[in-house]
């Protein structure tokens, strides 16, 4: 069978028909979100309008996405799954791919390129290096250390802060560096990590940088939403059955993509709106709609279905106790923390996120979902549920989501979390278990949890939700994920938004 490639492509499948010569977006993080995502919206742009736009993937450490690109003229497939339909696009807009880890000075060098317009990054909620406690950057990481002694930098704000250090010295063109991963405010976020990292500097390198940062660098805040499930097996096979070529890493995405960005582009963009991003003068909204709603409740389903059992969040879902645990965090913890933005209908909305958790025929895994609770749960648990607990109320089934996720770190003594939570790779997990079997019991556990910073400092003092955390953990752990729900809806009534 041929290798897909920029000969055997079928043109039906091509998202756009431009020759690609100029590279003007940088990308850090070539995994499968940026490729499903990004890359679409920017092949759709370019099927409207004509531009610089091309793509330069820089993946962190991995060169397997990387080298299979470059076999395949920098071409791969995205599967757009349904249980009614399968539909197979390329998108055909990277101009070139290398390995940071391989190339750290072609990092700074791409980033410096007079054409580079647009950085934008997918390198999830950890790889910002930044303090949970204090949402400033960690100066205790040896790797950030490392990066302001002037060594070829490794993580990402080194590498930005570096580069743009370059730039300054080069040409001084304006550049934007456009966040695409799922942190409130996520391009405020990384544009005071960034300060932080000059503000770092020696003050001959300090202080020019620094002035020049604001005023030709934009970091605007965006909102993504895709599931983007891992490539297995079963998608080389889609591709090969419907297009009859052989793509190594194709990647599966749900139908369903949103995009809202603010408009804030130093030197131009493409023309995304032609792929349906909408941009805003205030993406905040739209943020929270989508950390809580969305990524909330997608933590739940995945720690209860990963505790019982459950391979995939459709597979979680499906089980009545999940899907009522769902709907409860969703509706009556989650909902009324949030202003919904006028354009969204908030019924058809959830509506549509049970239709996407119940897709079949995806295969989204609980381990994927379940995967850096600490880092996820830390964006989506503690405004909320101190939203409530200023109230005077308990979130319950934000106290569950907690507990789950605890149980799937370290599992209590005597308790078997299974395969899919023991799969769950988290930063915090040798930590957890280590202070699970230093303290000794659950509630002294659960309580240097919260003092450790895992989820902020406020929320530690709130010994209501604390207990209510160590409660549920004993109800897992003794009799199960179903009886810890059962328990956190008894103690709550009906909302009002429930449907």
């Amino acid at each position: 069978m041929n290798r897909l490639n920029a000969t055997t492509t079928p043109d039906s499948a091509l998202l756009h028909r431009r020759t690609l010569r100029e590279t003007g977006i940088v990308h850090l993080g070539l995994g499968n979100f940026h490729r499903a995502h990004q890359a679409v919206f920017t092949a759709a742009a370019l099927d409207h309008t004509d531009g610089p736009w091309g793509i330069l993937g820089v993946a962190s450490r991995s060169g397997r996405v990387v080298d299979a690109m470059h076999e395949q003229d920098l071409r791969y497939s995205v599967v757009e799954i349904s249980p009614q339909d399968t539909r197979i696009v390329v998108p055909a807009v990277h101009t070139g791919a290398f390995v940071a880890a391989q190339q750290p000075e072609a990092v700074l060098d791409a980033i410096a390129a007079p054409g580079t317009a647009i950085v934008t990054l997918t390198v999830t909620e950890n790889g910002y290096t930044y303090s949970p406690r204090t949402r400033g950057l960690d100066f205790d990481n040896p790797a950030v250390r490392a990066d302001l002694s002037g060594a070829s930098p490794t993580t990402t704000i080194g590498q930005l802060t570096r580069a743009l250090q370059r730039r300054l010295r080069a040409h001084a063109a304006p550049i934007t560096i456009l966040s695409c991963d799922n942190l409130t405010g996520n391009g405020t976020h990384t544009a005071r990590l960034v300060r932080e990292f000059a503000a770092a500097l020696p003050a001959d390198e300090r202080d020019e940088l620094t002035a020049w940062l604001a005023e030709a660098v934009t970091f605007p805040n965006s909102m993504v939403d895709r599931i983007v499930p891992a490539t297995t097996d079963a998608y080389q096979a889609a591709v090969a059955e419907q297009l009859g070529l052989c793509d190594t890493v194709p990647v599966p995405a749900e139908p369903f993509s949103m995009w809202v960005l603010e408009d804030d582009f130093a030197a131009g963009r493409p023309r995304w709106e032609h792929g349906g991003a909408r941009f805003t003068a205030d993406v905040v909204p739209y943020e929270l709609l989508k950390l809580r709603l969305l990524n909330g409740t997608h933590s739940l389903i995945a720690y209860l279905g990963a505790l019982s059992g459950c391979d995939t969040i459709a597979a979680s879902t499906a089980q009545p106790f999940v899907a009522e645990a769902a709907r409860r965090v969703l509706c009556e913890d989650y909902l009324p923390t949030i202003a919904v933005p006028a354009d969204i209908d908030i019924d058809d909305y959830i509506a549509q996120l049970f239709d996407r958790w119940g897709n079949t025929a995806l295969g989204h895994r609980t381990r994927q979902v379940g995967s850096d609770g600490s880092a996820k749960l830390a964006q989506r648990i503690p405004d909320a549920a101190l939203r409530h607990l200023r109230a005077g109320r308990v979130p319950q089934h934000l106290a569950l989501t907690v507990a789950a996720y605890l149980c799937c770190m370290a599992p209590p003594e005597g308790f078997e979390a299974g395969p899919h939570a023991a799969a769950m790779a988290d930063p915090n997990r040798a930590s957890l278990v280590a202070a699970a079997e230093r303290t000794g019991s659950t509630a002294a556990f659960v309580t240097e949890v919260f003092r450790s910073g895992l989820l902020g400092d406020e929320l530690a003092t709130r010994t209501e939700f604390v207990s209510r955390v160590a409660e549920f953990v004993d109800i897992i752990a003794v009799h199960g994920p179903a009886a810890a729900a059962a328990e956190a809806a008894d103690q709550e009534p009906a909302s009002a938004w429930r449907t």
